[in-house]
């Protein structure tokens, strides 16, 4: 049986390894396909060109790496918090992706999306304050634990 506060802080742990790969690696990919330019579909030649252009691109192999492990830790997290918790608190990423996007991009954030933001992290604030699981492991409820 998981401790409380064990749990919790693995669970907060990955939800920031989540919310930082997803960032990162969206931000990569961004940047490898404005590289990149875009992509000629029109024929089969060009489809398979493009293909392995962008595919041979570092920032879009390391954005893709990024991805995965974002999956592995929100398929992880997933196993132990509650979605209503892990989703809404993964939204801490839509206000480090236009941070990302400004710092390292140099992209433009008006002051209008700058205050979305600033909802959105009050928000996952609110969310964080709640327990992240309300309900027990399935394990637990069949009367059989781990070994």
């Amino acid at each position: 049986m998981h401790r409380p506060g064990v749990l919790k802080t693995k669970t907060y742990i990955l939800l920031f390894l989540m919310v930082a790969f997803g960032s990162v690696g969206n931000t990569l990919l961004d940047k490898g396909m404005k590289h990149n330019g875009s992509l000629d579909l029109s024929t089969r030649s060009a489809l398979w060109s493009g293909f392995l252009h962008t595919f041979g691109n570092g920032t879009i192999g390391l954005g893709i790496m990024c991805m995965l492990a974002f999956m592995v830790c929100h398929m992880l997290v997933l196993s132990w918090a509650d979605y209503s918790f892990v989703m809404p608190f993964s939204a801490v990423a839509y206000a480090l992706v236009p941070l990302l996007g400004y710092v390292w991009l140099g992209e433009t954030v008006h002051a209008t999306r700058w205050a979305g933001i600033g909802l959105i992290v009050f928000g996952v604030y609110l969310i964080s304050r709640t327990p992240p699981s309300t309900s027990q492991p399935a394990w637990e409820t069949r009367g059989a634990g781990p070994r």
